[in-house]
């Protein structure tokens, strides 16, 4: 797969402990962006945030480590991500989704 230059970079902010069917909400993510062929995905597990709530999510705190953020990213033409949208309205109920402009540097695989 080639990607063009100007990209669009689809970043889901979400909770670690969130869950869809008895499965991780990132995963589930994850596989529906595989399952539509989208250019690739990667998950990130933050240190520290808070949302909507001003719930503080820490690894610092003991009670609070088992929530910690999570986001995911994926870069692919808008196009594309945009036939992720509808799941991700549907199994999202909490966190913040956001859209921007990239530009791709480099997209390669072996």
């Amino acid at each position: 797969m080639k990607l063009p230059e100007a990209g669009m970079l689809l970043r889901i902010f979400i909770g670690e402990s969130d869950h869809v069917k008895g499965k991780a909400l990132y995963e589930q993510i994850v596989l529906k962006a595989r399952e539509l062929n989208l250019a690739g995905a990667t998950v990130v597990r933050g240190i520290m945030g808070f949302g909507a709530d001003s719930r503080l999510h820490t690894a610092k705190l003991l009670q609070l480590s088992e929530d910690l953020p999570v986001v995911i990213e994926l870069v692919d033409t808008e196009e594309n991500l945009n036939k992720l949208v509808p799941f991700l309205d549907e199994v999202v109920t909490e966190g913040l989704i956001t859209l921007e402009k990239v530009k791709v540097i480099k997209y390669r695989h072996k």
